[in-house]
C-alpha cells in the first residue's frame, strides 16, 4: 500500500481513536453512543439528498473516486517518465518524417509502436485518446500555436471541472450531515416529551442522551470522515490532471517550433515535486531511446 493510501487510513483511524479515547478516559461508555437509528436517520438522509441532488454519472464518479484512495494513483514518477518519453518519441517521429507521419499512429494508436510502447500509458484510455485527438488537430487542423493552445485550453478546462465534481458532491454532503443531525436530536426530544408522562429521571436521561448523540454523529462524521474524504478526492483529480497539462505543453511548444527535448523539458517543468524527474534522469532515459533509434539491425542481433 502507497504512503498516500496509508495516511488516507491512519487519518481515519486516529479521529476514530481520539474521540473514543476521551470520551472512555472521562468515563464513559461505547455502549452509550450506540444508537442505530440515530445512524440510519444521519446515512440514511445523507445518501439519500446526494443521490437527489446529483446525476448519475457524478454519483457512480463519487463512489469510484472514494475507493480509488486506497489504491495507487494513477500517474507516479515512473509513469510519468513514460508519458514524457511517449512525448519524445511522437515529437522526433513529427520532426523527421514530417506530421503526416503519425498520421496511422493516430488512426489506429493500438497498432502503433508508439503506444505500445508503454503499456501503462497506453492502458489510461482517456489520456491516449487526449493524445490522439491532439495530434488529429495538428495534422489536419493547420492551427497556430495561439489557436491550438487556446482550444486546448478549453477541453482541459472541461475535463478538470468534470474531474471535480464528485470531489465537490462530497462536500455538499458533508456541509448538510451537521444539519441531518439535529433532525436525529430533534426526533430524540420528540419521542422523550412523548414519554416524560410517568417515566423517571434515568429514562429521562437516557432518551435525551440519545438524542444528543444524533448532533454529535452528525457533526463527527462530517469533520471527521466526509469531509476529509471530499477534500482528499479533488487533491487526486488535481494530480491525475497535471498528466493532461503536459501533454498539452509539449504538444504547442512542439507547433511553436521547439525541438522534442526542448518541448518536453518544457512539460516537465509543470510536474509537481515528488513525481518530477530531474533533468539529468530524463536526459539519461531519452538519450537511451536516441541509441536505440540510431543503432544498426546488425549492432542489435549483436548486442541480443
Amino acid at each position: 500500500m502507497g504512503l498516500a493510501r496509508v495516511f488516507t487510513v491512519i487519518g481515519s483511524i486516529v479521529v476514530l481513536i481520539c474521540v473514543a479515547g476521551s470520551f472512555l478516559m472521562d468515563g464513559g461508555k461505547l455502549l452509550l453512543l450506540w444508537h442505530p437509528g440515530e445512524f440510519v436517520i444521519i446515512c440514511g438522509c445523507a445518501i439519500g439528498a446526494f443521490v437527489t441532488s446529483n446525476p448519475p454519472k457524478v454519483v457512480k464518479s463519487a463512489f469510484a473516486s472514494t475507493f480509488a484512495l486506497l489504491k495507487r494513483p494513477r500517474y507516479k514518477r515512473e509513469d510519468y517518465v513514460d508519458l514524457l518519453k511517449l512525448l519524445y518519441d511522437i515529437l522526433v517521429k513529427i520532426r523527421k518524417s514530417g506530421m503526416l507521419a503519425i498520421e496511422a499512429d493516430v488512426e489506429a494508436p493500438e497498432k502503433s509502436k508508439l503506444f505500445t510502447e508503454y503499456p501503462r500509458i497506453f492502458a489510461d484510455h482517456h489520456m491516449v485518446e487526449f493524445i490522439t485527438d491532439c495530434l488529429r488537430l495538428m495534422v489536419g487542423g493547420n492551427l497556430d500555436p495561439h489557436e491550438l493552445e487556446s482550444l486546448l485550453e478549453y477541453e482541459l478546462d472541461t475535463h478538470h471541472k468534470e474531474a471535480a465534481e464528485p470531489g465537490h458532491a462530497v462536500q455538499r454532503v458533508s456541509d448538510a450531515l451537521p444539519g441531518f443531525g439535529i433532525v436525529a436530536a430533534v426526533l430524540g426530544i420528540v419521542n422523550t416529551m412523548a414519554a416524560i408522562d410517568g417515566a423517571d429521571t434515568g429514562t429521562i436521561g437516557r432518551k435525551v442522551a440519545a438524542a444528543l448523540v444524533g448532533t454529535f454523529l452528525g457533526i463527527l462524521v462530517a469533520y471527521g470522515f466526509v469531509g476529509p474524504l471530499a477534500t482528499a478526492i479533488e487533491h487526486r483529480a488535481r494530480e491525475e490532471g497535471k498528466a493532461f497539462e503536459v501533454v498539452k505543453m509539449a504538444l504547442v511548444a512542439s507547433v511553436r517550433g521547439y525541438a522534442p527535448p526542448v518541448a518536453v523539458e518544457f512539460a516537465r517543468k509543470l510536474l509537481w515535486s515528488d513525481v518530477r524527474p530531474s533533468f539529468s534522469d530524463l536526459e539519461n532515459h531519452l538519450k537511451g531511446k536516441r541509441k536505440e533509434a540510431t543503432r544498426e539491425p546488425g549492432a542489435k542481433e549483436e548486442a541480443a
